[in-house]
């Protein structure tokens, strides 16, 4: 049994958030969230919460023990740009994109 919580379309670029999975991918929930909270990165904030959200629905929704839980599956995928211009020389114009991300965290019990 999994316990499952998404974020969608958070403002930061995918490749970032890939380098902070990374790092929580198969360990405690616990030593997860120590991770998160000590790593200077923009979407540890948001992961943060996202990992006690999956917490949560483990404890409250399938009655999982909080203190087995781990990180079985964690992943992000884009989601859809925001399509900005900016002022070139010459009078012509360059295409900014702003990426965003879908993220996904799977929480299981260890037994």
């Amino acid at each position: 049994m999994e316990a499952v919580a998404k974020l969608k379309h958070i403002r930061i670029s995918p490749r970032k958030v890939q380098i902070v999975l990374n790092l929580i991918r198969g360990k405690r929930v616990s030593d997860a969230l120590a991770i998160l909270k000590y790593t200077p990165k923009a979407a540890c904030s948001s992961l943060e919460k996202l990992l006690n959200s999956a917490a949560s629905n483990a404890v409250n929704n399938l009655n999982m023990d909080g203190r087995s839980l781990y990180v079985s599956e964690c992943f992000v995928t884009p989601a859809s740009m925001l399509k900005r211009i900016r002022a070139v020389s010459k009078g012509r114009s360059c295409r900014i994109l702003k990426r965003m991300s879908h993220v996904t965290i799977k929480v299981k019990e260890k037994i």
